[in-house]
């Protein structure tokens, strides 16, 4: 309101006059120092204001202090690493995690090694120099749940970043679990429309600082129409984020029952997982895996032959995509990699959208059942 507008505008502005030197070089030291904003935006890679208003937006929904985005989700893991890089030159982190992010924490890179372990054995694999433990809850693609609060207390002093890209800030909220970072591929739900590429992380204001110094660094910036894209998809996440949680709700106690579905992966199938999910999230999500009964071949031939659903990477969008993890999303992983993380040749990841459940469901089946006759034949 303050702007006297209904709908909010986009500034594409790449620079800003400088009214006073005084004023200009009092917002230049204040925004390379990594402040939130300042009298002159001065240029728009220090500064955006149709980015800022996405990024107060999303803090406001995680609980968080301050948020900071970036051109896409690697871009913000990424700033994340380098910032934390002067604290110590070790990460531990817990499979399975998306499949990039493994990629560039397995390499020397940044310069930085990480230890991979499992969830109840974080406390052994921290170091001295360990800087930051990462997890992701639920974790893609096997849609594994990591009881948040109980990684913070075996991290200590050590700061945990949380991959909440599956669960939104609707169904979780890792900052109230003790949690310092919070990382969103925006590109997903936060989007919602398939049209944006963008990361963010919500944390502490105190935090956010050596964030901003990165990104003003290294130019990993997000460009104002992809925040505005953003801002605008925050009005309706919840909305989406329901609906698709009850259609995926739907077809997986339907898809329990069909006789070419190996095995389901889905928040709260089991008694484990349940205790976790109502523990720490508001529903089971959008997402779901299925292993097939044949195979590496089923799953090629049910993603080719599936009409309503899209064969295609990401998620998150109000279309539904189905994608093959380990021939895709997670191929940059080993082999070795793929088997102890259960990611199976077998797998299909399915990220459900808005059209009616029963619609998507005739679409899965006649695609499985096609393609179990003529296995079985």
């Amino acid at each position: 309101m303050d702007l006297g507008v209904h709908a909010l505008p986009l500034d594409l502005s790449t620079t800003y006059p400088v009214h006073s030197l005084s004023e200009g070089t009092a917002s230049f030291d204040a925004l390379v120092a990594g402040d939130a904003k300042a009298p002159n935006p001065i240029y728009a890679r220090l500064h955006n204001p149709t980015v800022a208003r996405f990024e107060e937006g999303l803090a406001r929904l995680e609980g968080a202090e301050a948020a900071v985005a970036y051109g896409s989700g690697m871009a913000a893991l990424t700033a994340l690493l380098l910032a934390r890089r002067p604290h110590g030159q070790h990460v531990v982190g817990v499979r399975p995690i998306y499949g990039s992010a493994d990629h560039l924490l397995s390499s020397d890179l940044l310069g930085m090694s990480t230890t991979w372990t499992t969830a109840d054995k974080v406390a052994e694999a921290i170091r001295p120099d360990t800087s930051l433990v990462l997890i992701e809850t639920p974790a893609n693609p096997t849609l594994q749940l990591v009881d948040i609060a109980e990684v913070v207390r075996q991290a200590g002093s050590v700061p945990v970043m949380v991959d909440s890209t599956f669960a939104t800030p609707v169904l979780q909220t890792p900052l109230a679990l003790g949690a310092s970072y919070v990382l969103h591929s925006a590109t997903k739900f936060l989007g919602g429309h398939g049209d944006v590429i963008a990361g963010v992380i919500a944390t502490s204001e105190e935090r956010a600082k050596s964030l901003r110094q990165v990104r003003a660094l290294t130019g990993a910036l997000l460009h104002p129409l992809g925040g505005y894209l953003l801002h605008r998809g925050l009005a309706t996440l919840s909305l989406r984020v329901e609906r698709a949680q009850a259609s995926a709700q739907v077809l997986v106690e339907r898809l329990s029952h069909h006789p070419a579905v190996a095995k389901l992966h889905f928040p709260g199938l089991t008694t484990e997982s349940r205790a976790i999910l109502n523990k720490q999230m508001r529903g089971p999500g959008c997402l779901l895996a299925l292993e097939l009964a044949g195979g590496y071949e089923a799953a090629a031939q049910v993603m080719q032959r599936v009409q309503l659903f899209t064969p295609a990477v990401s998620l998150g969008s109000v279309d539904s995509l189905i994608q093959h993890p380990a021939g895709l999303t997670h191929r940059v992983l080993t082999e070795e990699t793929r088997a102890k993380t259960g990611i199976s040749p077998a797998m299909l990841r399915l990220s459900v959208g808005l059209e009616h459940p029963d619609d998507l469901w005739a679409d899965l089946k006649q695609a499985l059942d096609s393609v179990s006759a003529e296995l079985a034949a």
